[in-house]
């Protein structure tokens, strides 16, 4: 049986551990007969969650998603910090547990915008090396801090004792390129401990959320999978409907009126909208003297 290519659309897949974010991607471009594929937001193979993909030629607006601030939930056990800083790694650091008034104490000192040195194994390059092919093939990696945005940390689920605290749950806000793995590691580290995660999972990405996700298995097993549409890519922005006029220079470059609020727009063929509008372009605001326009950036039907 001959497979088409898939439209141009947004897949919101629900990843399991023990998988990469690259491994989701493949799965997609074989269910979906499509080369072109992206993803927003690296997940960690022990990871699971929410995973934003683009498809055909949506891979172009992948910059402009609304998909911060992530939002993830995770395990957090105390007492032992490990190479990887997760479950799967060996144990580097020993340390006695804390206790719940430390720990609470440290949040605000993890929050806000701060220096985050990231786990040696990442994705980060270190002469043009991935970090986690370093530490894998025994060097000492040390990489230098990177400033991050941390809205929110929630720790709930205490185990243990208020004076030995063995677990915890944390949920955590955040901006992206943070590492939840090293969130653990200096919250420990503040209350006199050591910690390492033993679960991680992305709840949310800006206005993406799980309720909205397939799991991976149907990906695999061969059932139909349906796009939204490119145009759900661009939630959060605005949108403006185009008369067919409108559609004819859009598709060709040209700038058309600027009717709605933004600095960018998801603009739509108006002929389409009593469906929610097929998307023919994303634009960015530019004054002129004929008053503002919308000058496409990216055009997603051919002239």
């Amino acid at each position: 049986m001959t497979r088409h290519p898939a439209p141009d659309g947004l897949l919101l897949v629900d990843k399991p551990a023990g998988v990469t974010s690259h491994d989701v991607v493949n799965a997609a471009r074989r269910a979906l007969g499509e080369k072109r594929i992206g993803h927003g937001g690296t997940l960690d193979p022990f990871a699971t969650g929410l995973l934003v993909l683009l498809v055909g030629r949506a891979t172009r607006l992948l910059q402009w998603l609304h998909d911060e601030p992530k939002v993830y939930e995770a395990m957090v056990r105390f007492g032992a910090e490990t190479d990887t800083e997760d479950l799967g790694g060996q144990v580097s650091r020993e340390a006695p547990l804390p206790s719940r008034a430390a720990l609470m104490a440290a949040v605000p000192s993890v929050c806000g915008d701060v220096d985050q040195v990231p786990p040696a194994y990442s994705a980060k390059r270190v002469d043009g090396r991935r970090a986690y092919d370093l530490a894998r093939a025994g060097h000492d990696v040390v990489l230098k801090p990177v400033r991050v945005r941390i809205d929110e940390v929630a720790l709930s689920g205490f185990e243990g004792s208020d004076d030995a605290v063995s677990t915890c749950r944390m949920r955590v806000t955040c901006g992206g390129g943070t590492y939840v793995r090293a969130i653990a590691r200096d919250l420990a580290r503040r209350a006199g401990s050591a910690a390492h995660l033993t679960a991680l999972r992305r709840e949310r990405a800006g206005v993406f959320s799980l309720a909205r996700s397939i799991p991976l298995e149907l990906l695999r097993s061969g059932a139909p999978v349906v796009l939204a549409p490119a145009v759900d890519a661009l939630e959060g922005h605005a949108h403006q409907a185009l008369s067919p006029d409108e559609v004819a220079k859009v598709v060709r470059g040209i700038d058309v009126e600027a009717r709605v609020d933004g600095a960018f727009a998801a603009l739509l063929d108006g002929e389409s909208a009593h469906s929610g509008g097929l998307l023919v372009a994303f634009a960015e605001r530019r004054p002129g003297e004929r008053g503002d326009r919308w000058q496409p950036r990216v055009v997603m039907r051919d002239a």
